[in-house]
């Protein structure tokens, strides 16, 4: 869990001393790319970083499918760290896959960001839901912050 302090910079945000970060979804979507520019960003700024690399272990599953989900885990820290980290703090889900294939190591209490593009009747049928997790309840436990993503980049 990361550890927090009362940021000097303004009154809302907060310091932390470490966090992991893992983005995540469909193989070829730029995951790893994503986590790289994140992760030289971090360090640019002087940061610890540590990062975990995740691809799917079938080659061209289907897209939308949990088999195809890629994901880059990072590790940031304002002090010298050696590992990428056992427990996400936030999840950056760019479908309904990488939701389930990643939501049950987040942290309770996590921090969820998901592309709300995804989340269509399709989308969650090729994942395996047979409901919408973002209105059963089942992500109660986390801070949701459902974003349209694919909107903000067209």
């Amino acid at each position: 869990m990361p550890t927090e302090q009362l940021s000097e910079r303004s009154e809302g945000a907060r310091r932390l001393e470490n966090v992991v970060i893992r983005f995540a979804g469909d193989s070829g979507d730029g995951m790893q790319l994503t986590g790289d520019r994140f992760g030289a960003q971090a360090a640019a700024i002087g940061n610890d970083v540590a990062t975990l690399p995740n691809y799917p272990a079938e080659i061209r599953a289907p897209a939308g499918t949990v088999a195809g989900v890629s994901s880059y885990q990072l590790h940031i820290a304002d002090h010298d760290i050696r590992t990428p980290g056992d427990q996400p703090d936030v999840l950056v889900a760019m479908n309904p896959a990488a939701l389930k294939a990643n939501v049950g190591e987040l942290r309770p209490g996590g921090v969820i960001i998901l592309d709300t593009d995804a989340f269509s009747v399709l989308g969650l049928e090729k994942a395996g839901y047979d409901v919408d997790p973002l209105t059963d309840g089942s992500l109660d436990a986390f801070q949701v912050h459902a974003i349209n993503l694919t909107g903000f980049a067209a």
